[in-house]
């Protein structure tokens, strides 16, 4: 018989929805409120997280207001030190929501994946405490073989923050090369199309597309 592999119960996960970016191919606009099959893409991300998870936090730079209308806290970038402004990257906003996280482990996803999986906790966790990691990521491979790295969606111990402090303070800002300086490793997810994300018009188009698609399959 195989044996049960253990996850972490999501009473000690903190969830991050990264929606602090400048969305530069959108037009500059706000991109977690960008209407997504009618609604905000910060509700369809809100929606798939919270049930994997005991909290959430919402990391944006801009419209508040509009964040805080859903009942949880919304953090801005770190930018107290001329090296780290706003809008750094996503790397600022793991910085953030560590510095607020109030569990032991912090799950963070993009406010623009929309079809993102509703058990990314329970196997990214089941791959650290499987290998005793501090940090786990996805990772997807395409048709033709090519691995690529999901970083954003990301799982991580609340202890990761200072390398990420000294990381940050020493101008870098790639995830990759953060995830390199701690004990890390990534998670093969099947289905590519669940991380896809809507950098431009015509790829929110085509997730529309898609989410109508599964609808009327399931149906």
């Amino acid at each position: 018989m195989a044996a049960i592999l253990a996850s972490l119960p999501p009473a000690v996960i903190t969830g991050l929805v990264l929606a602090g970016g400048r969305a530069e191919r959108m037009g500059g606009s706000d991109k977690g409120l960008i209407p997504y099959l009618k609604k905000p893409l910060i509700e369809t991300a809100l929606t798939r997280l919270k049930g994997q998870v005991s909290t959430v936090l919402i990391n944006a730079n801009r419209n508040h207001t509009n964040y805080e209308s859903y009942g949880y806290p919304v953090i801005a970038d770190d930018n107290a030190a001329e090296s780290m402004p706003s809008y750094f990257g996503p790397l600022a906003g793991f910085m953030s929501g560590l510095q607020h996280c109030q569990t032991e482990y912090l799950l963070t996803v993009p406010c623009d994946s929309p079809l993102f999986p509703l058990d990314l906790g329970s196997h990214l966790s089941t791959e650290l405490l499987r290998g005793q990691f501090d940090l786990v990521y996805a990772r997807t491979e395409d048709s033709a073989g090519h691995r690529w790295n999901q970083a954003v969606f990301c799982l991580m111990k609340k202890t990761v923050r200072l390398s990420l402090e000294q990381f940050l303070a020493s101008g870098e800002r790639k995830i990759d090369r953060w995830f390199e300086k701690v004990n890390s490793n990534a998670v093969l997810f099947e289905n590519e199309q669940c991380f896809a994300n809507a950098n431009t018009p015509a790829e929110l188009a085509s997730l529309e597309a898609l989410a109508y698609l599964e609808a009327q399959n399931k149906s």
